[in-house]
């Protein structure tokens, strides 16, 4: 008997997992939540903020650009980070999606 195997991973799917991925350590929250608070900085301003050497924070900024959640404008020499906003509507529709799910199963549970 052949038992087909479940489908493939959706592209959704993918993309948070890629996301999550770039939430997983605390240097990339501290520089996300920093880049919300001024908005739009330079690496020296987040390297400031952080007990990271310069070439570390660059490693999580690369990590985090490589997952969309910021963008790097260049100006001059220097390239300006900032929050890329769809990203973080991405990652909370499917969030509430979850809780929502969540709350669902809570509720039919609660109704037993």
């Amino acid at each position: 008997m052949i038992i087909p195997k479940p489908r493939p991973f959706t592209a959704e799917q993918h993309e948070f997992a890629k996301l999550a991925k770039a939430f997983g350590h605390p240097a990339r929250i501290a520089i996300i939540e920093y880049l919300i608070e001024v908005n739009t900085c330079i690496c020296g301003d987040i390297v400031d903020q952080l007990p990271l050497a310069q070439s570390t924070v660059s490693q999580h900024l690369k990590a985090l650009k490589e997952a969309g959640i910021i963008k790097g404008n260049i100006e001059g020499n220097t390239i300006c980070y900032c929050i890329d906003e769809k990203s973080l509507e991405k990652l909370n529709k499917f969030m509430q999606r979850v809780s929502s799910k969540t709350e669902d199963k809570k509720i039919a549970v609660n109704q037993k």
